[in-house]
């Protein structure tokens, strides 16, 4: 599984790194540790912040009962102290990580002496809070068979409505060396059951079985709900704090992870202890799992476009080259002509090369964009044109050696497209004016391609379209993805959004291209769209709209159903319209198909707007 990956044995080595780089509490005496004269309970191990006051060091005859048996990934076990001090901020388990198939079994007291560490999981350098742990165990086995420690509840009443304290200035924005306040902070109350054997109750799927057996739910039933089931995030602040990840102890060759889509419920009680790992934070790792109830969730299906409207739509359909299975072609063409009724225009984005990810210099989409094409008239479809301008081979990030770049796909019995001296790759398309009116020198053509804006990532695709008669001006986007942003639940708060800054200067780009347009003629007809890859809310959305050049049109939508994306049970805008202000009356739909269903053809939604130029 994804989200257990082995942890080194090299323990002693990372403490010893951690507390050089400043991220752990500690002093180099504590890493080299020593065994402690005292009896040490799991709770003095824990401690009151994130890092436990002992890490580092030694300790002997821990006592707890073992909650939870790990036999894949990160092999290891979690034991629980029955005799709980008087602290919420203290958790009582902790997870004794032991390389090997552990040999004690759920039930077993135990006495543990070993190495106090803090594992990080993804490494230092992620932004993941660390795992308490004891590494390099000597385990004995004292009795077996006794009753587990009375599960903690996690439910809309214990988990606090507050998500994080801020960091602190002096730590780099860091809460590690803060004292936790449970009643207050949700990741305080999650941290302060790290290890612990907890419980929720039924509850709400907000995000569908993955491909690595995991989901997840939210035990606040009433948070920021979405109109289809899932939860909202709707800006910085709203980060939902009753979403759990759900993942089970026991093997899938031994029992398969059960299938679940948004809306779902997973019924009665799911128990087992409190885990953290970098593909999601704070996850219960059931050893009882509750069952999943199906929902009624079907895939939406968009109106058709009126004989007077422009329908245009945007869908990234997740790196399709020809090596893919047919039927991920006949899924993505049943979807266009079905889902989204077939619109007029479609910016994709994610097409690769004619033979995908194989990394020898090949940058025609000829094949890709064909054997799509001839799928969707299968499907009942119109017979789609097609215009791109190929990449240079490796300059546009995605998958080495796949050169994914953005397509227009156009319904010629519909709309007609102005070819302009097509552009090439290092060519920049521009605005000049024809009897009065704004013309690109290229069509279709690249913006701005040599500005560092683009470096290593999709340059926008420009076309003029002309539909009854008006020009319609559409730029295709495939913005820098979120890579190497921390997560929400990231030791430093608020999280360090490192991926934001090309984005707000690729969005400025188009702005100002947008501008030029409108400089032309300020009624012109212009739709930026694609994979913005940023919420409706942010930096680079406010930047693409700067002057009012341009509008977000999912933000016409009521709140409950702004989204085309689910990550981490959040669901959230990722593909976007824009509009310039000519297009003043509109339609638009987040046609919702793939981010909510565990079956997915593509991980996003397509969006479709539909106008009257």
């Amino acid at each position: 599984m994804r989200s257990s990956h082995p942890r080194s044995a090299a323990v002693a080595a990372l403490v010893a790194s951690a507390l050089a780089t400043g991220l752990l509490a500690g002093s180099a005496d504590a890493a080299e540790g020593a065994v402690s004269a005292d009896p040490i309970r799991i709770h003095d191990i824990q401690g009151t912040t994130r890092i436990s006051p002992l890490v580092g060091k030694q300790v002997a005859d821990v006592e707890g009962i073992v909650t939870g048996v790990r036999t894949y990934g990160s092999r290891g076990f979690w034991m629980q102290d029955p005799d709980a001090d008087d602290n919420d901020a203290t958790s009582e388990g902790v997870f004794v990580f032991t390389s090997s198939v552990p040999t004690v079994a759920v039930g077993d007291a135990v006495k543990v002496s070993g190495l106090v560490g803090e594992y990080v999981p993804g490494g230092l350098a992620s932004g993941n809070q660390s795992v308490t742990q004891i590494s390099k165990p000597v385990v004995t086995v004292v009795s077996s068979g006794n009753t587990l420690p009375e599960a903690a509840a996690i439910n809309e009443y214990t988990v606090p409505a507050e998500y994080a304290p801020a960091g602190d200035p002096a730590a780099a924005g860091s809460i590690n060396g803060l004292a936790l306040e449970p009643s207050r902070y949700a990741l305080d109350f999650y941290e302060a059951l790290e290890g612990m054997n907890v419980r929720i109750g039924t509850s709400r799927v907000v995000g569908a079985t993955d491909p690595y057996a995991e989901l997840w739910v939210t035990v606040k039933g009433w948070e920021n709900t979405a109109k289809r089931g899932g939860t909202i995030y709707g800006s910085y602040e709203s980060q939902n704090t009753g979403r759990l990840q759900i993942q089970q102890l026991a093997p899938l060759a031994q029992q398969p992870f059960p299938v679940a889509n948004v809306g779902d419920k997973l019924t009665g009680t799911t128990e087992g202890p409190l885990d953290f790992n970098q593909f999601g934070g704070y996850t219960l790792v059931a050893r009882t799992l509750g069952t999943v109830k199906a929902g009624t969730l079907a895939p939406e299906k968009t109106k058709a476009q009126a004989a007077n409207e422009l329908a245009v739509a945007t869908y990234n359909v997740e790196n399709l080259d020809p090596t893919d299975p047919q039927e991920k072609f006949d899924n993505l063409a049943k979807a266009v002509v079905e889902n989204l009724a077939s619109p007029d225009v479609i910016a994709l984005e994610e097409i690769q090369d004619d033979n995908g990810a194989k990394n020898d210099g090949t940058v025609s989409a000829e094949q890709t964009l064909t054997k799509f094409t001839t799928a969707i008239t299968a499907a009942g479809g119109p017979a789609y044109q097609w215009r791109t301008v190929n990449p240079e081979n490796n300059k546009d990030g995605g998958e080495p050696g796949g050169n994914i770049r953005q397509v227009f796909l156009f319904n010629p019995a519909r709309v007609s497209f102005t070819e302009r001296a097509p552009g090439d790759a290092v060519t920049a398309t521009g605005v000049v004016k024809e009897q009065g009116k704004p013309a690109l020198t290229h069509s279709p053509g690249r913006i701005d391609p040599a500005n560092p804006a683009w470096a290593d990532s999709r340059k926008p695709l420009a076309g003029e379209f002309v539909f009854r008669g008006k020009t319609v001006f559409v730029i295709a986007n495939h913005f820098g993805s979120k890579g190497g942003d921390e997560g929400l639940t990231s030791v430093h708060q608020p999280p360090v959004r490192s991926s934001e800054a090309k984005r707000l200067l690729q969005a400025q780009a188009v702005n100002g291209f947008v501008k030029e347009l409108l400089a032309a003629d300020k009624n012109a007809n212009v739709i930026a769209l694609g994979d913005i890859n940023d919420f409706e809310f942010s930096a680079t959305a406010n930047a693409l709209a700067d002057g009012g050049a341009l509008y977000p049109a999912i933000k016409s939508l009521p709140k409950a159903e702004r989204y085309s994306y689910v990550y981490q049970g959040n669901a959230q805008v990722l593909d976007q319209i824009l509009t310039s202000p000519a297009i003043k009356t509109f339609t638009y739909d987040s046609v919702h198909i793939n981010a909510e269903f565990s079956a997915q053809n593509s991980d996003h939604d397509p969006q479709v707007l539909r106008f009257r130029p």
